[in-house]
């Protein structure tokens, strides 16, 4: 079953807050009611987009600065949406993303000190106006949130070691999570801040709670296309 003009749910959060968790069990949650769902992530989602995500990742383009890191996560997003996340939302398909624009806002605009004026010119335009329906903040400390992220590297493979942004201090890790308590903050009407350091199944519980309530007021708003489905 499509839902409407599609829906847009992006996940942020910083590392370790259980993002690709919660996606799989909100995935597994709305196609038992009937519903079609893609889930995707970012930096990638896309071919070109993934091509990127290695680059970035992996702290490649890290010597060129962090004004080169935002323009290729740009240019990755603008891939991301014109290949993937666009075509979905037409087809009424439900999008759930782990990370979108508020990732970039905080990464590269708040700890990375990229002045306002790029950071709006670049959302302009990878992303034109496509924005999430509802963005779902998993909100966790710091701390716990590298031990969990450092563990699951662990876990994944003997020889991992943490990513480009894993590795960084605790103190700019708490900024970040800061920037997106800030962002949830200004505005509401979008952004749900969920508390990460619940238990997985009362989190995904309170998750999809939220979402359902989000597509029933979308099917009950007629003539409105979505500013998911607008680009």
């Amino acid at each position: 079953m499509a839902t409407a003009r599609g829906l847009f749910v992006s996940f942020e959060g910083g590392e370790g807050a259980g993002k690709s968790t919660q996606i799989r069990l909100l995935a597994e949650n709305l196609r038992a009611k009937g519903h079609t769902v893609i889930t995707t992530r970012e930096p990638g989602g896309s071919p070109g987009a993934e091509a990127l995500r290695h680059v970035l990742l992996s702290g490649a383009a890290e010597a060129f600065g962090v004004r080169m890191e935002a323009l290729l996560f740009a240019a990755a997003r603008a891939d991301h949406l014109d290949c993937v996340i666009r075509p979905a939302l037409a087809r009424g398909d439900i999008v759930l993303c782990d990370r979108f624009v508020d990732s970039s806002r905080v990464y590269q605009g708040v700890t990375g000190n990229i002045e306002p004026l790029l950071m709006a010119a670049l959302e302009r335009v990878s992303i034109g106006t496509t924005m999430p329906d509802v963005t779902l903040v998993l909100d966790l400390s710091a701390d716990v949130g590298l031990q969990r992220a450092r563990k699951r590297a662990g876990e994944e493979a003997a020889t991992a070691a943490p990513d480009r942004f894993e590795k960084e201090k605790l103190e700019i890790h708490e900024k970040r999570r800061q920037g997106f308590l800030d962002i949830a903050s200004r505005e509401p009407e979008r952004c749900r801040v969920i508390d990460a350091s619940l238990d997985q199944t009362r989190i995904a519980s309170g998750i999809l709670s939220e979402v359902l309530q989000v597509i029933t007021r979308k099917a009950a708003t007629p003539g409105d296309g979505g500013q998911a489905a607008r680009s």
